[in-house]
């Protein structure tokens, strides 16, 4: 019988997160998969716990990813872990996830400390529906490509930045999306210094001409405005009504067909179009 995966997420800065469940998850787990082994030692002796360490990050998933799945097969559990946060989240964790739904095997995901959910929340910002874009790519072509397939995005959007490609990524944003569309700009979340900043893109990037970023990122951008729908008149229903009879649509068929297409009360609709409309019922 094969053994679990558990995901299990890591405090963002701040140990106090850790619960009784991502304790106990970690103490019965037979070993752990870290994204930085010397990171999660150091969690693993906070928690006073000697566990076997795999490494399991970015450039040797492909490797890595179907040993762990072996060992899995074999009865085994593990507990995977990055530095910080919820695994498989802008996260090479995906990967294996995917590598045991292929292989049926069970996987488990503790709740736990997330930075997207934990930034969103504090944002101001519209929080019904949102869309996380992780890390922009260094590439120009490709950084401008992503950012225009979120011109007309009307859903929240969230990314991470590091604290060195903040400047350009901000100048990036606005112009893409305008210097006037609000941003909360969420640094060390969790952390002593912990600072949640909200402005307009603009605005950001006069504030950081002047300071240096510093800690790591979590950006919350406004969404495009949801074009209004026009205001349907009479006077368009009587227009659609004239179209419709120009295609050979009797009158009253027509206005049953222009109101109900328009949101017309029927009735109204009919006696407006009576003194432009000549026609023998």
């Amino acid at each position: 019988m094969s053994g679990m995966l558990y995901l299990v997420p890591t405090p963002i800065g701040n140990l106090g997160d850790l619960s009784d469940r991502i304790r106990e998850t970690l103490s019965q787990a037979d070993f752990i998969a870290a994204e930085d082994t010397r990171v999660s030692l150091k969690l693993l002796n906070h928690l006073g716990l000697k566990k076997p360490l795999v490494s399991y990050f970015e450039h040797n998933w492909a490797e890595s990813g179907p040993r762990i799945v072996q060992r899995l097969l074999a009865g085994e559990t593990c507990a995977l872990v990055t530095d910080a946060g919820t695994p498989a989240i802008s996260d090479p964790g995906e990967d294996l996830v995917a590598l045991c739904a292929q292989a049926g095997i069970t996987v488990c995901a503790i709740p736990g400390p997330c930075a997207v959910i934990t930034a969103l929340a504090v944002s101001g910002l519209p929080t019904g529906r949102f869309t996380f874009e992780g890390f922009l790519s260094t590439n120009k072509k490709s950084r401008r490509s992503h950012l225009e397939q979120l011109r007309g995005e009307t859903r929240t959007m969230v990314f991470y930045e590091a604290p060195h490609k903040l400047c350009q990524t901000l100048a990036d944003l606005a112009d893409c999306f305008g210097p006037d569309r609000r941003i909360s700009l969420c640094r060390e979340l969790s952390k002593l210094h912990e600072e949640i900043l909200r402005m307009t893109l603009g605005e950001a990037m006069a504030y950081y001409e002047t300071q240096p970023p510093r800690g790591e990122y979590v950006l919350v951008l406004e969404g495009a405005t949801v074009p209004a729908e026009p205001e349907v008149t009479v006077d368009m229903g009587v227009e659609r009504v004239r179209q419709l009879m120009a295609e050979g649509m009797r009158h009253k068929d027509a206005v049953k067909q222009a109101a109900k297409a328009l949101g017309l009360a029927k009735n109204a609709l009919y006696e407006a179009t009576l003194e432009t409309v000549t026609e023998s019922d």
